[in-house]
């Protein structure tokens, strides 16, 4: 919302409308974050009930590295082939520029977005949802002065739009990533993740309706 208000004011109509154009496929491949954090908080939530603190820590910390890498992984094959997926959505010549180029500078911030997602869910799990409202704020005015920085004073255009929204995202997934990985007052923390794959596919399945809503 933040984005398309100062491209529409500030770069043009075309550039608007590829901005909205490719959001829905950026979120859609953010969602996978939705996915382990809605999955991975009723598994962990269920294995602390239980009394095992240790397995849900191990839980916790595989959501998180899985998530990282998956993050990884997404960012760079849509990076990669960007253009044609939005080609193959029906992009024509005077948009696809600008949805490549926004596309691209987002995605490289996909893996935070993804942890943001995830830690919605499991900042609740741990305890400490007002980390969740915290995080998502200071995000969200960091997308909206780097808008007016970018945009308004330094006028960088549909590259300056998608810079803020980057900026936002890294610092929404890396703030609650510093918190978990030191000693908090949670009930959860980063610890030396051990493969479950069990578990991981639990996570999964018990996360995809969160998933296929947000698709």
């Amino acid at each position: 919302v933040v984005d398309g208000f100062f491209v529409s004011n500030f770069v043009g109509k075309t550039p608007f409308a590829a901005v909205n154009f490719i959001m829905p496929f950026l979120m859609v491949v953010g969602a996978m974050g939705f996915m382990f954090g809605a999955g991975g908080s009723a598994l962990i939530a269920k294995t602390m009930g239980e009394g095992k603190e240790e397995k849900a820590q191990r839980i916790f910390s595989l959501i998180i590295w899985v998530t990282i890498v998956c993050g990884v992984v997404i960012a760079a094959f849509s990076i990669i082939f960007l253009k044609p997926i939005a080609i193959f959505l029906g992009a024509d010549s005077a948009m696809l520029k600008y949805c490549v180029k926004y596309g691209r500078i987002i995605l490289i911030a996909l893996p935070f977005l993804m942890l943001q997602y995830a830690f919605s869910s499991l900042v609740v799990t741990a305890e400490k949802p007002k980390l969740g409202l915290i995080t998502t704020v200071i995000a969200g005015v960091i997308n909206m002065v780097g808008d007016t920085l970018f945009m308004a004073v330094f006028r960088w255009g549909i590259f300056g739009a998608a810079l803020a929204s980057a900026l936002g995202q890294i610092v929404g997934g890396i703030v609650p990533l510093i918190y978990f990985a030191r000693k908090n007052s949670s009930r959860l923390k980063l610890c030396k993740p051990k493969w479950d794959g069990k578990a991981l596919l639990k996570v999964c399945t018990n996360g995809s309706s969160e998933l296929m809503s947000n698709i």
